[in-house]
C-alpha cells in the first residue's frame, strides 16, 4: 500500500513514500518469492522505499490474469463506447493527481519538477487522444469486386500485450503505451524500469480507482533479466512494446522470435543538430542547449552531436560556454532547478567515464559547476566536448547524459555525411533560413524524425520512432492502433452465386 505525505523542507517539496507492491488481477500483492529491492533517491542516494521484486512466477500469474480478462472477462467483448468511458475516467483521475505524480517522478528520477509537471499533463492527453481516435478512426476498408464480392477489413485487439518501459520520463512513456493498448481492447502486463517504480505504481492506483475489470491491467516490478525476460518469453503474450537501450532491444527481438510475437522497439539515439551560418542564432542556441540539457540529458532524442558551421563556430561556442556556466543545478524538487542528478550511481559512472574518454581523445572539456552542498547526488554538470570529431567514441556512442559534442563543418554535403555516419537514426534538427536547404538536409539525414527550425515538439497524430539501430516500428497516432495494437482481419462475402470449380463431379 502506498501512502504519500507532502511537507515543506527548506523551500523544496519532499515526500515520504511507502513500499510498492505488484498489481495483479485487480489486487496489490507482494511478490510470490517475497523478494524486494531498494529504491534510491538520485538526489541524496538514500533509500526511498522497498519495491516488490517480481520474477517469472509473478509474470506467469499476471499473464494468466490478463488472458482470462481478455478471453472470458468483459474487456475483450465490451462495446467501444463503454470501454472509452473507462479510458476517459483514467485521464480525469490523472488530472486530479498531477501534482502528486509530478512530485513522485521528480523524487524517483532526479528530473526537475518544473519538467515533470509538463510531462504528467501530457499523460492524461495520451488517454483522451486514443479514446477519440478509437471512436473516430478505428475502422476498416471495404471493396466491391465485380458485383460478386464485397471484401472488408476489421481491426481486432491482439489479446495480452507486454509493455516494457524506461526510467527516463517513465509516467509519460508508460501512458504512451498503456493508453493505445487498453483503448484498442487489449489487456496489459506492464514491466516498468526497476529504477523508477513510483509513478508506475501510481498509474496502477489510478487505473484501480477507475474500476477497470480485474486482470485488464497488471504491473510487475522487477529486473529485465528476470521479470522482463519472462514476459518476452511467455507464449500467451501476443506482442512486446519496448522503449530502452539498443542492445537490450536486440535481445528482446531475438527472444520474442521463439513465440513469433510482434515487437515494437524504440531504442537509442545520437541525434545531430545542424546549425548553418544563416540560422537564427539565438533560437538555434536556445534549441541546442535545451535539447541536450533538459531531462538531465537522459533523452533518446537529445541533440548530443551539434554541428556548427565554421563561419559561426567561435561565436556559437562562446555562447554555449556562457549558457553552460549559468544552468541552475540542484534539488529536483526546487522549481528553479534546470538540471538534476542522473538516475543512479551506475549511470553516473558511465557518463563520467565517457567524458574522460573524450578528454583522452583530444576534446577540450568545458563543464558547469556542481555546488558543494549537493555533491551527494548523482550530478554530472552540463558538459561541452569541444574540438570533437565525428569518429570519436564520444561522438559515436550514446552517452545519455548532459554531454554535447561540438563539431565543426563547412559544406552541406560534408555535414550530411557526418550526420549519417553513426549507427543510430532516431532524430535530427536543422537550423537554416534557406528553406530549400532545410528540406534538402532534413530529407537526406538518416533519421525517423527531423525538425527544421524547431525544437523537439511532437504531435500525437504522427509516428514516433527511428531507423537503423534506433528501432523498429513506430508509436503514436494510427500507427500504434492499426500497425501494432490491433490485428487486421479480412472478411470476404459473396453477393451472388459466383462460379466455383466442381472438382470430382461426374456429368
Amino acid at each position: 500500500m502506498q501512502h504519500n505525505t507532502v511537507q515543506k523542507d527548506g523551500g523544496a517539496l519532499r515526500q515520504k513514500v511507502e513500499n510498492v507492491q505488484l498489481y495483479v488481477n485487480g489486487k496489490f500483492v507482494d511478490a510470490m518469492g517475497g523478494a524486494s529491492f531498494d529504491n534510491r533517491n538520485p538526489y541524496t542516494n538514500e533509500v526511498i522505499n522497498q519495491v516488490a521484486e517480481g520474477r517469472s512466477e509473478d509474470i506467469k500469474s499476471a499473464v494468466e490474469s490478463a488472458k482470462l480478462a481478455f478471453v472470458k472477462g468483459p474487456w475483450g467483448s465490451m462495446k467501444v463506447a463503454e470501454r472509452m468511458k473507462y479510458i476517459n475516467k483514467i485521464a480525469d483521475l490523472i488530472d486530479e493527481e498531477i501534482e502528486e505524480i509530478a512530485m513522485l517522478e521528480a523524487l524517483d528520477t532526479g528530473l526537475p519538477i518544473s519538467q515533470t509537471k509538463k510531462m504528467t499533463a501530457r499523460a492524461a492527453e495520451n488517454f483522451r487522444f486514443y479514446a477519440r481516435m478509437v471512436q473516430t478512426k478505428l475502422h476498416g476498408d471495404a471493396y466491391a469486386v465485380d458485383d460478386e464480392f464485397i471484401n472488408y477489413t476489421v481491426h481486432k485487439p491482439l489479446g495480452v500485450v507486454g509493455l516494457i518501459t524506461p526510467w527516463n520520463a517513465p509516467f509519460m512513456l508508460e501512458t504512451w503505451k498503456v493508453a493505445p493498448a487498453l483503448a484498442t481492447g487489449n489487456t496489459v502486463v506492464l514491466k516498468p524500469a526497476e529504477l523508477s517504480p513510483l509513478t508506475a505504481n501510481k498509474l496502477a492506483r489510478v487505473i484501480h480507482k477507475a474500476g477497470l475489470p480485474d486482470g485488464v491491467f497488471n504491473v510487475v516490478h522487477g529486473y529485465g533479466e528476470t521479470a522482463g525476460a519472462a514476459l518476452v518469453a511467455h507464449p500467451d503474450v501476443s506482442a512486446i512494446s519496448f522503449t530502452g537501450e539498443t542492445v537490450t532491444g536486440a535481445t528482446i527481438i531475438k527472444n520474442a522470435a521463439d513465440s513469433l510475437k510482434r515487437t515494437s522497439m524504440e531504442l537509442g539515439g545520437k541525434s545531430p543538430l545542424i546549425v548553418f551560418d544563416d540560422a537564427d542564432f539565438e533560437r538555434a542556441l536556445d534549441a541546442a542547449v535545451w535539447g541536450i540539457f533538459s531531462f538531465n540529458g537522459e533523452r533518446c532524442t537529445a541533440n548530443s552531436r551539434v554541428f556548427i558551421h565554421k563561419n559561426i563556430k567561435d561565436k556559437f561556442i562562446d555562447a554555449l560556454k556562457e549558457r553552460v556556466a549559468n544552468i541552475t543545478i540542484g534539488d529536483p524538487m526546487d522549481p528553479s532547478t534546470e538540471l538534476g542528478p542522473l538516475i543512479d550511481k551506475g549511470h553516473f559512472q558511465k557518463v563520467t567515464e565517457y567524458i574522460e574518454v573524450a578528454r583522452k581523445e583530444g576534446c577540450e572539456v568545458i563543464q558547469g559547476n556542481i555546488p558543494e552542498e549537493i555533491a551527494m547526488g548523482n550530478f554530472v554538470p552540463p558538459t561541452l566536448l569541444l574540438n570533437a570529431a565525428n569518429d570519436m567514441k564520444s561522438s559515436q556512442e550514446e552517452i545519455f547524459g548532459p554531454v554535447m559534442s561540438v563539431i565543426e563543418f563547412e559544406t552541406e554535403d560534408e555535414v550530411i555525411e557526418a550526420a549519417n555516419d553513426v549507427k543510430y537514426g532516431l532524430a535530427g534538427y536543422v537550423w537554416t533560413n534557406d528553406m530549400k536547404r532545410g528540406h534538402r538536409v532534413a530529407q537526406a539525414v538518416e533519421a525517423g524524425m527531423l525538425w527544421v527550425n524547431a525544437q523537439n515538439v511532437r504531435d500525437l497524430r504522427i509516428p514516433f520512432g527511428g531507423m537503423k539501430a534506433s528501432g523498429i516500428g513506430r508509436e503514436g497516432g494510427h500507427y500504434a492502433m492499426f500497425e501494432f495494437y490491433t490485428e487486421a482481419k479480412v472478411i470476404h462475402v459473396a453477393m451472388g452465386d459466383h462460379h466455383i470449380p466442381q472438382f470430382g463431379k461426374r456429368k
